[in-house]
């Protein structure tokens, strides 16, 4: 009994020895498992450690080790090791298949070193090198020496790369080249995510698209398979001839949709066309931007090279010379009113952080110093809103406006006496006109303006693989088209132009100094009115600001085309020239070769400018008022239908009003030479008037329509950003109830303010009943000549009108009569 149990106990512990040895227990804290041998051809060992079999497969924690041959063996202290060459083929319970020709394994940390040939295949990629080390605890694969992923339609080469198949990340660094379809991407450091075609970049990075359209940016995301970008540092879109930046950028490929927000600039150097604002949004198949969030265009326009007074600098402000004086206190009243503001909230900063606060110096630090007038042939003009649209048409499909304008004034139309009543509401936009903008439009384009919030992307299930038996044994990769694609990344990544941070810049300082400089070729007209050829139009809708050295203007739209280069103010346009005021219910512009060819003022047409310093006004009125420019002088004039001019008579040695001239007429007819007057026609029921200052009332002393809002005129290019016009109605002329005319009290308080010698108080009822009526005559013609006459040269076109006029009465005794 006692030889029994020896026995029995000597059984069970041979037993047990046997099934440490070659059947492992499968638990997560045995992490010093054997490699347990599946099968072999033939094994043998050498020197009694080395374990060398053929055609051997090996299993190891759950995943598969093949190979031709292989070797395994321990170190002194006990660590495994697998040699294996040939075909070697590891396969993972996720399924990834891992191939090569060599391979050295770490069983303790299961850590693979393959070499030559390398293949690795998952549920969404191939990478290929020919050096890998792979561990198969963490799933963490790196090439170091050069590879290619392809994955569901991206095809991606780097000199380094850490791929994660847990989460389908990969790291690429150094020379990274994305190839798709549609795309080509070059940068240096890039994370992608292959089963979502993510790329992140966090370095230059220069995305070149098949179609010609290209990205630029140093951090954001794209996704390979929508083609959507989302950037938000040192932006840059550029398609053909345009370029679109911004502080943020988001770009959809397959609707060719690109928008900009904060800091944004829109540059097309083929136009020469240069708008900034808070937010953009470009077309791609319409070549269309909107901008909106203090939008800007800027156009340089070349001047007249051959006189020198229309030379200016380029400025962002109006000359003081140009504005009046009674302007001129006002302005540096709001100037010095900001100023002390300004110093207010700085001193209120600095107490608040605890630092001395000295005493300013006495000089108007927002004044900006009166510098030497220079001459320079180009100017810039600039125009705001609260939305700009411009985009590209075919020439074919623009209709021009056909003004009829004649230089020789044209025929004259049938006019009717007028009743200067209430004035007519101002239609903002007109029918029968490629200019014409309906409320749908408008609501469409401001509902594109407004940045929509993005769909939330579906999340994608990644499938749960379930496990599966050991394959079989795959086929040998194909060592000659591995060897081949790897050659060929080495020659692409070598010659690759890897994006260094610089271009961005450099591309947008290039083409901002194209689109600022004036376009003085002339264009082939056989070219321009090609049938394929292209031109660029500009709508501005609500709250319409221009600003040029010597011009402003605000309106309720503008529409503007590039083939006729006709600007067409809308909505209650007015537009200042130095110390003139133009308006009327319509105003069109035309530019040709780069210089003002004509303007016409149509409907209630005035043009209105301030004598010397006071509340008097000289003005000009009619239906429309036609004008033609020569070297962007005025050269001829015409006031059609119920054409008036009121002009105030000064005496330069006193610097005071001594009388005003009347006239009435079916049109006035005004030829100009440089900026002298030389012929002044009345033409058809003219009826003239002349009155001594002292029996000028308020009632006559102007024109019914007349208007002046010197406040709502832009002052510079930040004022005209960050001030709209007011809503009130400025001095003009009103009619009560009962009809009587009533200027207002402001003209009354500010005339008071005045300190003018000539002013007198005039009894109206007196005057009244003084003047006789004079009948108009329905064919009279009334010219008077200034060419015999001292004529004075003066910038603005009613004073020089009222001097020619009086000279031309004191030198040739015209018989006007007089109040």
């Amino acid at each position: 009994m006692r030889y029994l149990l020896l026995i029995l106990i000597s059984m069970i512990c041979i037993s047990a020895h046997g099934q440490d040895e070659f059947t492992p227990v499968n638990t997560a804290e045995n992490n010093d498992a054997p490699m347990r041998l599946v099968s072999s051809s033939s094994s043998r060992f050498i020197n009694q450690k080395i374990l060398r079999s053929y055609n051997a497969v090996y299993e190891h924690k759950g995943s598969t080790l093949a190979a031709d041959s292989g070797d395994l063996y321990k170190d002194d202290i006990g660590n495994e090791f697998f040699e294996a060459h040939g075909n070697i083929v590891i396969t993972q319970p996720s399924g990834t298949v891992i191939q090569g020709t060599h391979l050295h394994y770490d069983a303790s940390s299961q850590h693979a070193v393959l070499t030559k040939n390398v293949k690795m295949v998952d549920a969404q990629s191939t990478l290929t090198t020919n050096y890998l080390t792979y561990n198969l605890r963490s799933q963490q694969g790196t090439y170091t020496g050069g590879g290619r992923i392809i994955g569901q339609g991206d095809t991606i080469t780097s000199q380094k790369a850490y791929y994660f198949e847990n989460t389908k990340d990969a790291y690429f660094n150094n020379k990274v080249v994305v190839r798709n379809q549609s795309t080509i991407i070059y940068t240096d450091t890039m994370q992608y995510n292959t089963m979502y075609r993510d790329a992140f970049f966090f370095g230059p990075t220069t995305i070149n698209g098949r179609s010609g359209e290209k990205l630029y940016t140093e951090k954001g995301t794209y996704n390979t398979e929508f083609g959507i970008a989302k950037f938000n540092k040192n932006n840059l879109y550029t398609e053909s001839s345009k370029f679109l930046k911004g502080d943020s950028l988001f770009y959809d490929r397959n609707k060719g949709i690109g928008e900009a927000f904060r800091n944004v600039l829109f540059v097309d150097t083929l136009d020469k066309f240069y708008a900034s604002g808070g937010y953009g949004k470009y077309l791609e198949n319409e070549q269309s931007i909107l901008m909106t969030n203090k939008p800007l265009i800027k156009y340089v326009v070349q001047t007249d090279s051959n006189d020198t007074s229309q030379d200016t600098i380029q400025t962002d402000s109006i000359p003081t010379e140009a504005l009046s004086k009674r302007e001129q206190r006002k302005l540096d009243r709001a100037q010095e009113k900001e100023r002390k503001e300004s110093e207010k909230l700085e001193k209120d900063r600095l107490e608040n952080q605890g630092l001395v606060v000295t005493k300013p110096d006495e000089v108007d630090s927002l004044a900006k110093p009166i510098l030497p007038r220079q001459t320079s042939k180009v100017d810039t003009a600039y125009m705001t809103a609260d939305t700009l649209y411009s985009r590209v048409i075919f020439v074919r499909d623009y209709r021009p406006l056909d003004l009829k304008l004649d230089r020789n004034g044209g025929q004259m139309e049938d006019t009717t006496e007028v009743d200067y009543g209430a004035l007519d509401e101002v239609e903002l936009f007109e029918s029968g006109d490629s200019t014409t903008i309906s409320d749908t439009t408008i609501s469409n384009e401001i509902t594109k303006a407004v940045p929509q919030k993005k769909p939330t992307t579906t999340v994608k299930e990644i499938p749960v693989k379930q496990k599966i038996a050991v394959p079989a044994k795959p086929k040998p990769v194909d060592s000659a088209t591995i060897q081949a694609s790897t050659k060929a990344d080495s020659i692409l990544r070598r010659n690759a132009v890897m994006p260094t941070g610089k271009e961005q810049d450099s591309l947008m300082s290039n083409a901002l100094k194209v689109a600022q400089t004036a376009d003085t070729l002339l264009k082939d007209s056989t070219q321009i009115y090609a049938d394929t050829a292209r031109t660029r139009i500009v709508k501005a809708y609500y709250n319409v600001r221009v600003f040029k050295s010597d011009l402003q203007a605000v309106a309720d739209s503008v529409y503007y085309g590039m083939v006729d280069s006709m600007f067409r103010f809308m909505g209650s346009p007015m537009i200042w020239s130095e110390g003139s005021q133009i308006n009327a219910d319509t105003i069109y512009m035309q530019i040709k070769n780069n210089k003002m060819d004509n303007a016409l003022l149509k409907d209630n047409a005035f043009m209105v400018n301030a004598v010397l310093d006071t509340l008097k006004f000289n003005q000009l009125k009619g239906r429309k008022i036609t004008a033609f420019f020569a070297n962007n002088n005025i050269d001829r004039l015409y006031v059609d239908g119920n054409a008036e001019n009121l002009v105030f008579s000064t005496n330069d040695k006193t610097n005071t009003i001594t009388e005003m001239f009347h006239d009435r007429s079916s049109r006035i007819k005004i030829n100009m030479e440089g900026k002298k007057i030389i012929d002044y026609v009345s033409i058809r029921k003219v009826d003239q008037k002349v009155y001594p200052f002292k029996l000028v009332t308020q009632e006559i002393e102007v024109l019914p329509g007349f208007l002046w809002k010197p406040e709502d005129r832009p002052k510079s290019v930040e004022d005209m950003l960050n001030r709209k016009r007011s809503k009130s109605t400025g001095i003009e002329n009103q009619k009560d109830s009962l009809g009587n005319k009533n200027i207002g009290n402001q003209l009354k308080i500010e005339s008071d303010e005045t300190d003018n010698g000539s002013k007198s108080k005039v009894d109206s009822t007196k005057l009244e009943q003084e003047t006789p009526s004079k009948k108009p005559e329905d064919k009279m013609e009334t010219k008077i000549d200034s060419s015999k006459s001292s004529s004075t040269t003066t910038q603005n076109l009613p004073e020089s009108i009222n001097s020619v006029i009086s000279d031309s009465l004191k030198n040739k005794g015209q018989n006007i009569p007089k109040k």
